[in-house]
């Protein structure tokens, strides 16, 4: 297949219609298109037609089970899709929507199960990227949209990630420069009677609280999902935005033991080195960055090539290895819009490890933390005295 690459001003979006309609017919009759949003690049489908949403499976090698989100163009889209909108989700809906808030609801019966995973519930959002709106609202359907990207790797935030993974596989991709964000959207089950938050993002956990009160926290956010158990939502369960390499956190301990914020340590998934002093918060600690220069020294000892990623405030203490930072440390929309960047990167530069400092758990730092876990397969070394 010959996969069609458009490029889309944004500077002059009022001009590009013709190019977005294109789009639009191809995601009505059935075919893929890759768009961007604010958070990644989605791979787009009709979202009612269950052969359709087959094909995102198909091109990404994403497991059957992993449900899609339905993206629309505007609140009102939102009714024919489920059976009701509880009250918690209509409060998140006028605060966070657009944007890169998803809900979890009940579906309604003109949304396949190729679409929801087989699940009785459905997710949906409504992008804040004008290129994503426009195309979905001149398609007339709810969009289907995945990250665009093979499944497991790190998810795409430029249109040449994307052109890497799918070239060939889709009809389209629309290239609107990068992206935003960086990190997918946040999902929020509301199908209960406390809103759940199943996958952390932009909109956090804070400002969750502060809209509706209690939210809970699904315990795949910090360890890994039994097999035997069907996820909820996409990110939730299988290997996700992980490089080819074998990525390592490495992570101060704090005094009682635990790592920062994070609960009890996933069994079997971690391991604790006597290392110096332990520090949380925000700062690394010299312990931290002993370790992963003593670990790299190892590694390159051995013939390996060896990434770290770490921030602006810390690269110039890592004389070995290839070092790269993703943003400052103090700001975590810097490290959120560069993460998935700079493991690709690595990916590029055919490194064997990535040993990765590890950020505090707070605010946006919980999205990164979720998704820097999930990419290392929860494998942590914890640094305790």
């Amino acid at each position: 297949m010959d996969t069609r690459i458009v490029v889309i001003d944004r500077e002059k979006l009022q001009t590009a219609d013709e190019l977005l309609m294109e789009a639009a017919r191809i995601l009505r009759g059935g075919g893929l298109v890759a768009f961007p949003t604010e958070t990644v690049y989605g791979l787009g489908a009709n979202g009612l037609d269950d052969a359709a949403a087959r094909k995102i499976y198909a091109a990404k090698g994403r497991p059957s089970d992993n449900p899609l989100i339905l993206h629309i163009s505007a609140a009102e889209e939102l009714a024919p899709l489920v059976r009701e909108v509880p009250e918690a989700a209509r409060k998140l809906m006028e605060a966070f929507w657009p944007g890169p808030l998803t809900m979890i609801f009940e579906k309604s019966g003109i949304v396949p199960y190729g679409t929801t995973g087989g699940l009785d519930t459905v997710a949906v959002r409504m992008p804040s990227d004008p290129v994503a709106g426009r195309m979905i609202a001149l398609a007339g359907v709810p969009v289907a949209a995945p990250s665009a990207n093979l499944s497991g790797r790190p998810s795409p935030t430029t249109a040449q990630h994307v052109i890497e993974d799918m070239s060939g596989r889709i009809e389209m991709i629309l290239d609107g420069g990068p992206v935003g964000i960086g990190v997918e959207s946040t999902i929020v089950d509301v199908t209960g009677p406390v809103p759940m938050l199943l996958r952390p993002g932009a909109v956090t956990m804070e400002m969750l609280r502060d809209t509706v009160g209690e939210v809970a926290v699904d315990p795949a956010v910090a360890g890994p999902v039994a097999a035997d158990v069907k996820p909820r939502a996409p990110g939730m369960k299988y290997r996700h935005y992980a490089p080819k390499a074998e990525l390592v956190l490495v992570e101060a301990a704090s005094p009682a033991g635990e790592n920062p914020g994070s609960g009890d340590r996933p069994a079997g998934t971690a391991a604790v080195l006597p290392c110096g002093v332990s520090a949380a918060g925000t700062a690394v600690s010299a312990a931290v960055i002993d370790t992963i220069n003593r670990l790299t020294g190892e590694r390159m000892a051995e013939g390996r090539r060896v990434g770290i990623l770490c921030t602006d405030e810390t690269k110039d203490r890592y004389p070995r290895g290839i070092v790269r930072s993703v943003g400052l440390r103090a700001s975590q929309e810097t490290v959120a819009h560069s993460l998935f960047a700079v493991l690709r990167e690595f990916d590029d530069l055919g490194v064997d490890y990535i040993y990765s400092e590890s950020f505090a758990r707070d605010h946006l730092g919980q999205a990164i933390m979720n998704r820097l876990t999930k990419a290392a397969g929860y494998h942590i070394i914890y640094c305790e005295n």
